[in-house]
């Protein structure tokens, strides 16, 4: 049996307990949150036995086997190295850490400890990820991608996240290098690193306040970026976040050597683009057909995939699957679901991307 810990005991951390229960051989030990009632209402709604209000506490009077960090970015380094030393594998939250350099520290003190570390990229591995790298394994591209295009929005008149950090100036989401963008953008980007070549690419950002914020009075967030990448192999990658956008979009589209596809997350489907020409008029006929059967297919596959219990909301079927993947790597002690690599990678696109934002802003600002 392994049993797991969870640090953190806001809103976020139900989504884990919930997917900790479903899967065999787990069981939830302890909570822990600094606000004691946030605790022992975690500890009651999962049939907790322990909660604790410290950390380490916790770690010196529970025998864990994996924690669960799910507190503000600013607190993952920290705790992660301590729940490493006491022993335990680590599940972090996603920003994995506020800077690059202390993304380099947890990797490296997963490495000294003999540990497993992991980030909370679970839109990684919804149905339609998964899908889409099955097709790029099977060549179906025609090699690696030539270009693709990373989209992830955020809408922020949604009342249980974006109004309240909006509505509170010292939000622990406003005192991040990227403010909010920083506590959102990394599921978008890091679907882009696992296709990257090399470890240094060049980025160029662009980011800005929408009208709509500033007409609010929020100047000082940014909630629209634009970020262009160049790998070592010259393979490019655009990825876009917007606030404003409508529909707000979460799609991950590839283009290879041969054919291209498009993941949309918003209806769990992947489309096949096939480079194939047809002559005359028979273009405007063929190639939608193609298309509303592949849509068809995805329709039957997501009834399926209801029907057997199998569809839960998206990134939470991404969660579970990342869980599990992380649970049986420590088990059979393999490689984890995220290679080491892709998560420095995402850290380091994102540092650039926010010194580049805010630089400009400085400038312009005068």
């Amino acid at each position: 049996m392994m049993r797991v810990g969870i640090v953190g005991c806001g809103k976020m951390a139900d989504q884990h307990a919930r997917q900790i229960q479903r899967i065999p051989g787990a069981t939830l030990a302890a909570v822990c949150d600094s606000e004691p009632l946030m605790a022992l209402q975690m500890s009651e709604r999962y049939g907790v036995g322990q909660s604790f209000t410290n950390v380490q506490e916790m770690l010196d009077r529970t025998p864990l086997d994996v924690v669960h960090i799910v507190t503000p970015p600013q607190t993952h380094c920290a705790l992660a190295v301590a729940s490493m030393k006491a022993g335990c594998h680590v599940y972090v939250e996603k920003p994995f850490t506020v800077t690059t350099t202390e993304a380099e520290e947890l990797i490296r003190a997963a490495a000294d400890t003999g540990r497993k570390i992991t980030a909370g990229h679970n839109a990684q591995f919804t149905h339609a990820m998964r899908r889409m790298r099955q097709l790029v394994t099977s060549g179906y591209l025609g090699g690696r991608p030539v270009h693709m295009e990373s989209l992830y929005c955020y809408d922020l008149s949604d009342p249980a996240y974006a109004r309240a950090v909006l509505s509170d100036r010292d939000h622990w989401a406003r005192r991040l290098p990227g403010s909010l963008l920083q506590n959102i953008i990394s599921h978008g980007v890091s679907k882009l690193v696992e296709f990257l070549a090399g470890d240094n690419p060049k980025v160029l950002a662009f980011g800005f306040t929408s009208p709509a914020l500033r007409r609010a009075g929020e100047d000082d967030v940014v909630d629209e970026v634009r970020i262009v990448i160049e790998d070592e192999e010259s393979t490019t990658a655009y990825f876009t976040f917007s606030s404003q956008m409508r529909p707000p979009l979460h799609q991950f589209r590839l283009y290879g050597p041969k054919n291209g596809l498009i993941v949309d997350d918003d209806h769990q489907t992947v489309l096949r683009l096939s480079a194939k020409e047809y002559k005359s008029y028979i273009r405007y006929v063929v190639p939608p057909v193609d298309y509303a059967g592949q849509y068809l297919r995805d329709v039957g596959n997501n009834v399926w995939k209801f029907l057997r219990g199998e569809f839960h909301l998206p990134y939470d079927a991404g969660l579970k699957t990342l869980l599990e993947a992380f649970y049986h790597s420590i088990e059979n002690d393999t490689p984890p679901p995220l290679p080491y690599r892709d998560i420095l990678l995402t850290a380091r696109i994102m540092d650039a991307a926010f010194a580049q934002v805010m630089t400009r802003r400085s400038l312009a600002a005068g």
